[in-house]
């Protein structure tokens, strides 16, 4: 079998609230390969750890981060009430800088692979993430994961940073030469269970399938050809791939 490598989703979002420290320090000890995170800019231009852009939904405050200083934004709690509970109440889980991520990375896990998600599609969010990534050593091993053909174009000409694009009907704009500009290419599960799949496995790029939770889905992927694996709850994964 080749080696798959396997990717917490937002860290090990099933068990803990998306996008923090404390749900990327959990997919780390499990031994990951990778961790895949969402990217934002704040008002004073920092890089932030959130998908939505809007508190809503994890912190329970509706503020988009791009509204906020980092400093206001260091002021919420994301604990996701609404899927947790009050689980994670009283823990002062933040809403994480990529800053703070990457230094915890470079400390003690070295060797990840990140992807890096922009969420926000603009030239800054990626210059201001690519500088950082550069800085703490991760830009040469990293993924760049986008829902826009422009942002991949963008990483891919100005700085022939290792892009993984999705299926051109999931893409905002488009546009015909979009394509020439992936590395790799994303395909959720409910691609890889139809029968357009054959269409993609022919481009011939490296397949990222996402997210495999159960040892059904993780066996399908496998099945299927994937060479990365996101999961959400890499433990069936990893237990499939007998790494636990």
């Amino acid at each position: 079998m080749k080696k798959i490598l396997v990717e917490g989703h937002r860290g090990f979002c099933a068990k803990y609230p998306e996008n923090t420290m404390i749900s990327f320090q959990a997919a780390l000890e499990m031994g990951v390969d990778a961790i895949e995170f969402d990217v934002w800019l704040t008002a004073d231009k920092v890089p932030v750890l959130i998908h939505d852009g809007n508190c809503r939904r994890t912190c329970g405050e509706d503020v988009h981060v791009r509204d906020l200083t980092l400093s206001q934004v260091k002021q919420l709690r994301a604990t996701y009430e609404e899927k947790f509970g009050d689980t994670f109440q009283g823990q002062d889980i933040q809403i994480p800088t990529l800053e703070e991520l990457l230094i915890l990375c470079k400390q003690k896990y070295p060797n990840i692979k990140l992807g890096v998600e922009i969420k926000e599609f603009t030239e800054e969010n990626v210059d201001i993430t690519v500088a950082l990534l550069k800085k703490y050593g991760f830009f040469d091993t990293c993924y760049f994961y986008a829902f826009n053909g422009r942002i991949i174009k963008y990483l891919k000409t100005k700085y022939n940073g290792r892009t993984m694009g999705y299926p051109d009907f999931l893409m905002g704009e488009y546009a015909p030469d979009t394509y020439e500009y992936y590395c790799e290419l994303g395909l959720g599960l409910n691609i890889v269970r139809s029968e357009i799949l054959p269409i993609y496995l022919a481009k011939g790029w490296p397949i990222h399938m996402y997210c495999a939770d159960t040892e059904e889905d993780v066996r399908m992927c496998i099945e299927k050809g994937a060479d990365l694996i996101t999961a959400n709850d890499p433990t069936a994964l990893m237990k499939v791939l007998g790494r636990l």
